[in-house]
C-alpha cells in the first residue's frame, strides 16, 4: 500500500509534468515553425491571412479556402512542409510574423514601401490587381475613366476607388460592401461601379457576366506577395523557388483558373 508520503511525492511529480507541459505549450507556437529548421525551412508552415477577401481568402461553410490559400498550400507542399493555417485580422499578420507566431502571411498582400520595412517579400504572384469599372451590358455611356465624369459610381467606403472616382469628377457613392454595390448597380441607382480587379474577376466568373461587363483599361495596382519575416533570407528563397516551379510545371495556372478563368498570357 502506497503511504501518504509516497501519494504526496507523486502528486507533486505529476504536477510538475503537467506545468512542464503546459509550459512547452506556452511557447509552442513560437518554437513549432523553426524546430527542425534546415536552411530556414521549417517542417510545418504557420501561413496566416485575414479571411474576408474572396476569392483570394474567406469562409465556405466551415473551412477558409481561397486563391492564396490554394497556393501558399502548394508551395509549402513544393518545399516539403506541411502548412498550418491561422486566421488573423490583417492588422495583426505583421506583427504576427515580426513575432515568430507566424511565418508566412498569404492574404492578398500588396509590395508596398511601408511593409517593407517591416517584412521581406516573396516575388510576385498576382500582378492583375489594379482597378476596374463595372457597368450593366447595356450602358454605352461608360467606355473609360474620363466617362465617369458627372455619373454616379459606387465604390466601396474607405477604399482607394473613391479618390479615383473623386478624381474623374464623378459623384461618389460609398457602401459598405461589394455585395450592395452589385445590387444598386443592377437596380440602376448606380450608373457604374469602381472596385478591386481580381474581385471583378472573380465576380463576372461567378455568373455575373450575364448582366454586367468591365470597361475601360484597368488602374494599375501593385503586385501582390507573400511575405516573411524580414531576415529569413532562406524561406525567402524557397518560396520565390517554388513559386517559379509551379509556375514552370502549370499548376500555378491551372489554380489561378480554378478562381480567376484562364490566365492572360
Amino acid at each position: 500500500m502506497i503511504n501518504k508520503k509516497m501519494k504526496a511525492m507523486l502528486a507533486a511529480t505529476a504536477v510538475t509534468a503537467v506545468l512542464a507541459v503546459a509550459g512547452c505549450g506556452g511557447s509552442g507556437d513560437k518554437a513549432k515553425g523553426s524546430a527542425g529548421a534546415e536552411n530556414g525551412v521549417p517542417p510545418i508552415i504557420r501561413v496566416g491571412a485575414e479571411t474576408t477577401f474572396p476569392p483570394f481568402e474567406f469562409t465556405e461553410g466551415d473551412k477558409y479556402v481561397g486563391f492564396d490559400l490554394d497556393l501558399a498550400e502548394a508551395v509549402v507542399k513544393k518545399m516539403g512542409s506541411k502548412m498550418e493555417f491561422k486566421s488573423l485580422g490583417f492588422d495583426a499578420l505583421i506583427p504576427a510574423v515580426q513575432s515568430g507566431q507566424l511565418d508566412l502571411i498569404a492574404s492578398g498582400f500588396s509590395a508596398n514601401p511601408e511593409r517593407a520595412k517591416q517584412v521581406a517579400f516573396s516575388d510576385v504572384y498576382f500582378d492583375q490587381n489594379g482597378y476596374v469599372i463595372i457597368v450593366n451590358k447595356d450602358n454605352e455611356n461608360i467606355k473609360d475613366w474620363a466617362d465617369l465624369e458627372g455619373k454616379k459610381i459606387g465604390a466601396q467606403v474607405g477604399t482607394e476607388p473613391v479618390k479615383m472616382i473623386q478624381d474623374a469628377k464623378g459623384e461618389v457613392k460609398q457602401l459598405d460592401s461589394n455585395s450592395q454595390a452589385f445590387m444598386e448597380l443592377r437596380a440602376k441607382t448606380l450608373d457604374a461601379f469602381v472596385l478591386d480587379q481580381p474581385v471583378a474577376m472573380y465576380y463576372l466568373k461567378q455568373g455575373g457576366d450575364k448582366d454586367l461587363k468591365i470597361v475601360g483599361a484597368p488602374k494599375t495596382g501593385v503586385g501582390l506577395v507573400f511575405a516573411m519575416k524580414k531576415d529569413n533570407k532562406e524561406l525567402q528563397a524557397a518560396v520565390n523557388k517554388a513559386l517559379k516551379e509551379l509556375k514552370d510545371s502549370g499548376e500555378y495556372d491551372k489554380i489561378f483558373a480554378k478562381w480567376f478563368g484562364e490566365a492572360k498570357k
